[in-house]
C-alpha cells in the first residue's frame, strides 16, 4: 500500500515538474523574437560576405555601406548607397541576389525546406513561426505551405527569367542576358527593387515586353502566397464549371489591389501629363504612369526621373508606399488588408452600425484593433525616423527625407537621390527603419511585450472629449 502511494506521489510530482517546464518553455518561446533574430543573423552573414575583397570591384567597402546593402537586401528594400551595377563584382551581385531571395520568401521558410530535404522533423516552434510570417490563417499543414511557397516563387521567377531573356538576348551576349534576366526576375517577384542598370528601367520605359513582364511579377509577388493558391483553385473551378467559395481575405486583397492600381494610375497620369510626362509619347506616358504606380507598392524600380515629379505626384507615391503590398507576400508597407479593414470600420460608423462588415461578412473586433494598431505604430515609427533624419541631415529637404523614410519603412527602395549622400548616422537610422518595416511593427511589439496580461484591473470609467 505504501509503495502504491509512493509511486502515485512520484508520478504526480513528475507531472507537476513537466507542467512547470512546459509553461516555462512557453514563456521563453516567442515566435516574434525568433523571426526578428533570424533576420538579424541573415543581415550579419550578408554584411560579412559583402566585406570580402572579391565582392567589390575596388576590393574594399566600408562596414556601414556593407551593412546598409545587406539590410536593404534581406529586407527586400532596394535602397542603395553604392551602385549595384558598377560597384559590386558578379560575386557581390550574387550575394545581394541571395539576400533578397532569402528575405522575400522568409528565412525560416528556407531553413524549414532544408530540414524537409534532409528528412528531419519540423518542430512546433518552426511551424508557428512560418505560419505567423505568412498569414495567421495559414493552413496547419506547414509542409504543404512551404512547398507551395517555393513552387509559386520558382515557377514565376523562372517564367519571368525566360520572358526577360527572350527580350535581352537581342541586346546582350547570351550570358549577360541570362544573368540580367535572373537577377531582375527574382528582384521583381520579391519586390526587392535592386537593378543591374544604373538608371533602373528608364531606358525601357516604352518597351512593352519588359514592362508587362515586370508588372506581372511585381503584382504576383505582392498579393501573397495564399491568394495565389486560392486564385489557382478559382481558375481550376471555372474550367471545371464548379462553384467555389472565395475567402474574405482573397476578395479583399484582389479588390484593394485592383482599386489602388486603377485609381492611382489615373491620378498619376492626370497630375504629370503636362509636367514630367510632357515630352513623352502617348505609349511612354501610359506605360510610365502604370509602371510608376505599381512599383511604389514595395517593388522599387522606376522608369521616370523621380526628381522631376511634382509635389502632388510625390505625395501620391508616398501614400502608395505606405499602403504597400498584401500580407503573406514578399512586399512591405502596412498592407492592403489593413487599409481595407480601416475603411470598413469607417463605413460602419458612417452607417451607425455596431459591427464591422465587409462583403457580407462580419469582421472580428480583434482584426479591427490590430489594423489600427499597425497603422498607429507605423505612423509613429515613420515620423520618429523622419524627425531624427531631419536633425542628422540638415542639408536635406523635408520632401526628400519623408520620401526616403517612407520608402525604407515600406521596403520600397525608391529615392529622390539622397541615399548615397547620407551620413553614417543617417544610414543607421535608415537601416533600423528598413529592418522594422520588413519584420513589421507588430512583430517588434510582440517580441518585447508580455504574451499575457499580468493581473486583471478595471478602474472607474470616465470620459474625455474626442475630436
Amino acid at each position: 500500500m505504501k509503495l502504491w502511494f509512493s509511486n502515485t506521489n512520484a508520478l504526480q510530482q513528475s507531472r507537476r515538474i513537466k507542467r512547470r517546464q512546459r509553461i516555462k518553455g512557453e514563456k521563453r518561446f516567442q515566435p516574434a523574437q525568433f523571426l526578428a533574430i533570424s533576420f538579424i543573423v541573415a543581415i550579419c552573414v550578408g554584411t560579412i560576405l559583402l566585406l570580402l575583397p572579391f565582392s567589390t570591384k575596388s576590393g574594399h567597402i566600408s562596414f556601414i555601406d556593407a551593412l546598409f546593402t545587406a539590410t536593404s537586401g534581406v529586407c527586400v528594400t532596394g535602397l542603395i548607397v553604392q551602385d549595384t551595377a558598377t560597384y559590386f563584382t558578379p560575386f557581390g551581385q550574387v550575394v545581394i541576389l541571395v539576400l533578397f531571395q532569402l528575405g522575400g520568401l522568409g528565412i525560416m521558410t528556407f531553413s524549414t525546406l532544408i530540414l524537409f530535404v534532409a528528412g528531419k522533423k519540423i518542430s512546433i516552434k518552426d511551424r508557428i513561426i512560418i505560419q505567423q510570417d505568412f498569414l495567421p490563417g495559414a493552413p496547419r499543414d506547414v509542409k504543404s505551405l512551404v512547398k507551395n511557397i517555393f513552387f509559386y516563387a520558382l515557377a514565376f521567377e523562372a517564367a519571368g527569367t525566360l520572358f526577360l531573356f527572350l527580350r535581352w538576348q537581342k541586346d546582350f551576349f547570351w550570358l549577360k542576358a541570362l544573368s540580367n534576366s535572373v537577377f531582375h526576375s527574382v528582384s521583381a517577384f520579391c519586390n526587392a527593387g535592386f537593378s543591374l542598370f544604373s538608371d533602373s528601367f528608364m531606358s525601357y520605359r516604352d518597351d512593352i515586353w519588359i514592362n508587362i513582364t515586370l508588372f506581372i511579377l511585381i503584382v504576383l509577388g505582392g498579393v501573397g502566397f495564399l491568394v495565389l493558391q486560392e486564385s489557382k483553385e478559382i481558375l481550376s473551378s471555372l474550367v471545371r464549371r464548379k462553384k467555389i467559395r472565395i475567402s474574405l481575405h482573397t476578395k479583399m486583397i484582389l479588390t484593394m489591389t485592383s482599386f489602388l492600381v486603377v485609381i492611382s494610375f489615373v491620378l498619376f497620369l492626370f497630375i504629370e501629363w503636362n509636367r514630367s510626362l510632357k515630352m513623352f509619347t502617348m505609349k511612354e506616358k501610359i506605360f510610365s504612369s502604370l509602371f510608376q504606380v505599381i512599383t511604389p507598392r514595395t517593388a522599387g524600380f522606376n522608369t521616370i526621373n523621380l526628381g522631376s515629379l511634382s509635389f502632388a505626384a510625390v505625395f501620391l507615391l508616398i501614400m502608395l508606399m505606405f499602403i504597400g503590398a498584401s500580407p503573406g507576400s514578399t512586399g512591405g508597407g502596412v498592407k492592403t488588408s489593413t487599409i481595407g479593414v480601416i475603411f470598413a470600420f469607417l463605413k460602419s460608423k458612417i452607417k451607425a452600425r455596431d459591427s464591422v462588415s465587409l462583403f457580407y461578412r462580419t469582421l472580428p473586433l480583434e482584426s479591427v484593433t490590430k489594423a489600427f494598431t499597425v497603422v498607429t505604430l507605423a505612423v509613429g515609427i515613420i515620423f520618429l525616423s523622419s524627425f531624427i533624419m531631419l536633425i542628422a541631415q540638415p542639408w536635406a529637404g523635408m520632401k526628400e527625407v519623408l520620401f526616403e523614410v517612407f520608402s525604407a519603412f515600406s521596403t520600397v527602395g525608391l529615392s529622390l537621390g539622397i541615399t548615397p549622400k547620407l551620413s553614417n548616422f543617417g544610414k543607421i537610422v535608415i537601416i533600423l527603419t528598413m529592418y522594422i518595416g520588413r519584420i513589421g511593427p507588430l512583430t517588434i511589439l510582440f517580441a518585447f511585450s508580455r504574451r499575457k496580461a499580468f493581473g486583471k484591473y478595471k478602474y472607474v470609467e470616465e470620459t474625455v472629449m474626442i475630436g
